[in-house]
């Protein structure tokens, strides 16, 4: 494929829209995908869109298919289990190390305020807009903790993770609303990190990653639901 085009502003927003509905669960799962539906449903043409395609293809959202087009990729149990594992590991020590900057003095003023403005922000769960916001500022939320814990290089990370968690919270979500619970979570963390107590900001945030894979993995792989979890990649 052409650099030029694959690096192109028209196969930028061809991938940031397609992203953003594969993310949100608009196409779902499984779905087959054809380069002239998603020009018609982007209003690009078929060039960004192929070019975008295979930039989705390197992330693992979608997967060529030989001589039928592109599918989404599924979401596997090891997914699921690799990813909130990772998330157990790092965010535990990202709020570990952003209670400790709060209580030597080193951790921003600003962070803080950032983190309560997310907190006070209210979602309608019965609402997939709303519920997107939700998890949008979830994102934020747990980006701004590995980033008051002063390691750019680990905000990054938390934020790919929480990209790549994205749609399993979408799946899980539409079978049990949880952003109430979230919520509290996120305002005990947040009194936690104020007080600069880092063992306990670590035990929430594990256990709020932990009642988030808990359930996912309920709402994908229980005897209702409508959704075919592949056992592996």
């Amino acid at each position: 494929m052409d650099d030029a085009l694959s690096a192109s502003p028209l196969a930028d927003r061809a991938a940031m829209l397609l992203r953003a509905d594969i993310l949100a669960c608009r196409l779902a799962p499984g779905a087959t995908l054809s380069e002239i539906a998603l020009a018609a449903r982007t209003g690009l043409g078929r060039a960004p869109i192929r070019a975008a395609l295979s930039r989705l293809a390197d992330e693992g959202l979608v997967r060529a298919l030989p001589r039928r087009g592109w599918v989404v990729s599924v979401v596997t149990l090891r997914d699921i289990h690799e990813v909130f594992e990772l998330r157990l590991i790092l965010e535990g020590e990202a709020a570990r190390r952003a209670a400790q900057a709060v209580r030597s003095g080193a951790g921003s003023a600003g962070g803080l305020a950032r983190l309560e403005a997310i907190v006070q922000q209210g979602y309608d769960p019965a609402d997939l807009d709303s519920t997107l916001a939700f998890l949008a500022a979830n994102r934020g939320f747990h980006v701004a903790i590995a980033e008051l814990a002063g390691n750019q290089r680990l905000a990054r990370q938390v934020g790919r993770l929480l990209d790549e968690s994205s749609r399993m919270l979408v799946l899980g979500l539409a079978r049990r609303d949880r952003t109430r619970e979230m919520a509290h979570e996120h305002q005990a963390l947040l009194t936690a990190l104020s007080e600069g107590d880092g063992p306990e900001a670590a035990a929430i945030m594990c256990e709020q990653v932990a009642a988030s894979r808990a359930m996912v993995l309920a709402a994908l792989t229980g005897p209702t639901s409508p959704l075919v979890v592949s056992e592996s990649p």
